[in-house]
């Protein structure tokens, strides 16, 4: 068999995120943050287009054949962070009072800190989310 190359252009990287409430995760996805839906499996997993990026939400989940000793969960300690989405804007604070509107919470409104002004806030599940202005 030939080696295949890595990576060629018309790979895709997918983030998967591991939800507790599929339902209040889309609606936030899709009305907070403004992305689309692009495929839905089943009730359990929602394939999301986001800035050019792949979102994949599933719910918690056991081993399955191709990965057997693997547990996906949801977080459990919002004040704990192993993953989090840096967005980049022109506008931080703009930005900040559109998602405010829309029903983001953030964590403290925008800190400018010289060459970066940046705000924090979660989804439903406590995955942390940056808006970054250079």
């Amino acid at each position: 068999m030939a080696k295949s190359q890595f990576p060629t252009e018309d790979m895709a990287l997918t983030t998967i995120l591991v939800v507790s409430d599929m339902s209040k995760s889309k609606d936030f996805y899709q009305h907070v943050l403004g992305a689309e839906i692009y495929r839905e499996y089943g009730g359990d997993s929602c394939v999301l287009q986001f800035l050019g990026n792949w979102i994949l939400l599933v719910t918690s989940g056991g081993p399955t054949e191709d990965k057997p000793d693997m547990q996906f969960e949801a977080p459990t300690k919002p004040n704990v962070v192993s993953h989090s989405f840096t967005i980049r804007v022109k506008d931080c604070m703009g930005c900040y009072e559109t998602l405010k509107e829309r029903g983001a919470k953030f964590l403290t409104p925008p800190k400018d800190w010289g060459a970066e002004i940046r705000a924090f806030f979660r989804d439903p599940d406590g995955h942390l989310f940056e808006i970054s202005q250079a």
